[in-house]
C-alpha cells in the first residue's frame, strides 16, 4: 500500500454530535493524496459505530481505539504517532474543513523553501448550527527570518490558535514536544514551530472552528478541570499551576531545547518576558476591573431595591 503525502489525525471523545460532519468535510475534498487516522479514546457514546462505519465505506481511513482514555494530549499524539505521511495534520471532531482547504494548503506548500514548518489557511468560528460568529480570529503569518522575531508574533497575536489545525513538515513536527498534558499546550506548540521554522498563513478562509456548548472550554469550568481533560493521571508540582503562570515556564522550557545559538536563544527568552507576559498582565488587570465593575452594579442594585 503507497505512503499517502498527507496524513490527518482525529482523536475523538464522545464525539458523536458533530462527528460526521467533521469526516464528511474530509473524505469531500479534492484533494485525495492522504490517510485519515481516527483514535478513539475509549468514547461511550456512538462514536466508535460511527467510525467504523466511515471505515468500511473508504480505505484511506484507519479506526484506533484505546482501551482506556489516555486523556486529550495523549489521543493527540497518539495520531501522530500512526502517521506515515510527509505532511500531517490534526483535525478536531467538531470543527468543518471548507472545499479545497487541503488542495490549496498542498499548493502553498509545493514551492516553499525547507524553512516552512507550518501552512494554514485562514480561519472563522462558527457555531453549534455551523453558522459563522462575529468572532475575529489571529492571523500568525510568521515569515520573519530570526526564531525570535516568529516567536514574538506567535506570542504577541494567540488566541483561538486555529492555526494548529493547518499543515505541518512531519520532521519538523517530530522535534517538538507535541500535545504536551497541560492547558493551552497548543500555544507552546506553536511557539516551538516558530522558532523552528516559518509559519506561512493564507488569507482564503477554508477552515470553521466549532465553538459550542460540549467544547472542552465550556464543559471544564476551572483549571483544574482542564488539567485533569488534558491527563487524568498526570503528577507532579507543575499540574497545580495555573495556566497563564504554568504557560511561561513551559515556553522557558521549549526555548531551553530548541537548537539554536546562544544570543537566538536569549532573545527568545527576552520575548516571553517582553511580549507574553505584560500580554497576560494587562489580560488580567482587565478581567479584574470587570469583576469589580460587576460587583458595584450588583452592589447598587441590591441597595436600591432596599431603599
Amino acid at each position: 500500500m503507497p505512503v499517502p503525502r498527507l496524513s490527518i489525525g482525529v482523536p475523538v471523545y464522545n464525539g458523536q454530535d458533530y462527528l460526521r460532519f467533521a469526516l464528511d468535510s474530509i473524505v469531500r475534498q479534492d484533494y485525495t493524496d492522504f490517510e485519515l487516522i481516527i483514535s478513539d479514546n475509549a468514547s461511550t457514546d456512538a462514536t466508535q459505530e460511527i467510525c467504523r462505519e466511515y471505515a468500511s465505506k473508504d480505505d484511506r481511513i484507519r479506526y484506533s481505539r484505546n482501551a482506556a482514555n489516555i486523556g486529550a494530549s495523549g489521543n493527540y499524539n497518539r495520531v501522530f504517532e500512526l502517521a506515515r505521511g510527509e505532511f500531517f495534520k490534526w483535525a478536531a471532531h467538531d470543527d468543518v474543513h471548507l472545499p479545497g482547504c487541503l488542495r490549496r494548503c498542498m499548493e502553498v506548500f509545493g514551492p516553499a523553501p525547507p524553512s516552512v514548518a507550518l501552512v494554514a489557511p485562514a480561519s472563522e468560528i462558527i457555531d453549534e448550527n455551523g453558522n459563522p460568529t462575529p468572532a475575529p480570529v489571529e492571523c500568525l503569518d510568521s515569515r520573519h527570518p530570526r526564531a525570535h522575531q516568529r516567536l514574538a508574533n506567535v506570542l504577541q497575536r494567540v488566541f483561538w490558535a486555529p492555526a494548529q489545525f493547518g499543515v505541518y513538515r512531519s520532521e519538523t513536527l517530530r522535534k517538538t514536544r507535541l500535545i504536551d498534558p497541560f492547558f493551552a499546550s497548543d500555544i507552546v506548540l506553536l511557539g516551538e514551530i516558530a522558532m523552528l521554522g516559518e509559519v506561512w498563513e493564507f488569507p482564503e478562509v477554508l477552515f470553521q472552528r466549532r465553538f459550542h456548548e460540549g467544547v472542552s472550554t465550556k464543559v471544564n469550568k476551572n483549571w483544574l478541570q482542564f488539567q485533569s481533560w488534558f491527563a487524568p493521571t498526570q503528577k507532579g508540582l507543575k499540574r497545580f499551576l495555573p495556566p497563564h503562570l504554568r504557560l511561561g515556564v513551559e515556553f522557558m522550557q521549549s526555548i531551553a531545547r530548541m537548537p539554536m545559538p546562544v544570543r537566538e536563544r536569549l532573545l527568545c527568552y527576552r520575548a516571553v518576558f517582553c511580549v507574553w507576559y505584560p500580554r497576560q498582565w494587562h489580560r488580567l488587570a482587565v478581567e479584574y476591573r470587570n469583576k469589580i465593575a460587576i460587583r458595584t452594579r450588583l452592589k447598587r442594585a441590591v441597595t436600591g431595591a432596599n431603599s
